[in-house]
């Protein structure tokens, strides 16, 4: 395990509107702010026709292929994700969510893209004096979270933070 310390910084709440995509929205919202780290709660309804990564084909593969499934009917979703910068400092969203229509649930990565239906509300927690961030892995291509980029990132990352 390795582990990161931060502070809690802004708190933002949102009003997603009927169409638009998860993650797509609160990852432009991020840019904007210039939210670098965050923790993101999300409740509200997804259309049909979202898109959710359910698991690999194969979890022993070097670099597994995702499954997609897709969202049947509109259904109704509350997730939790974060958020951190990736190798080109853009935000990027991490964010599990659970869809439920009737009696069916479907639990996945909302990464391939869930559309709201009506109503969408959002959460967002930033994180400050961090140095988490996403990270290319290598070996699966996944953006993993790194957390120690040595003593001169976090020199800089202080500095940033003062100014």
């Amino acid at each position: 395990m390795k582990y990161s310390e931060a502070k809690l910084g802004r708190i933002f709440i949102l009003r997603l509107e009927h169409g638009d995509k998860i993650p797509d929205i609160i990852e432009e919202f991020a840019a904007e702010q210039e939210i670098k780290s965050a923790v993101v709660h999300f409740l509200g309804g997804a259309d049909t026709g979202s898109k959710v990564v359910v698991g690999p084909e194969d979890g022993t593969a070097p670099k597994p292929r995702p499954m997609v499934t897709e969202l049947s009917g509109t259904s109704e979703a509350v997730g939790m994700g974060t958020l951190f910068i990736n190798d080109a400092g853009m935000p990027k969203l991490h964010l599990h969510a659970a869809f439920g229509r009737g009696r069916d649930t479907v639990t996945g990565c909302t990464r391939e893209g869930v559309v709201v239906w009506r109503i969408g509300e959002a959460v967002i927690f930033e994180l400050l004096n961090t140095t988490a961030a996403r990270r290319i892995d290598p070996g699966t291509g996944f953006e993993l979270l790194e957390l120690d980029f040595g003593e001169a990132w976090g020199r800089f990352c202080c500095f940033l933070t003062h100014l």
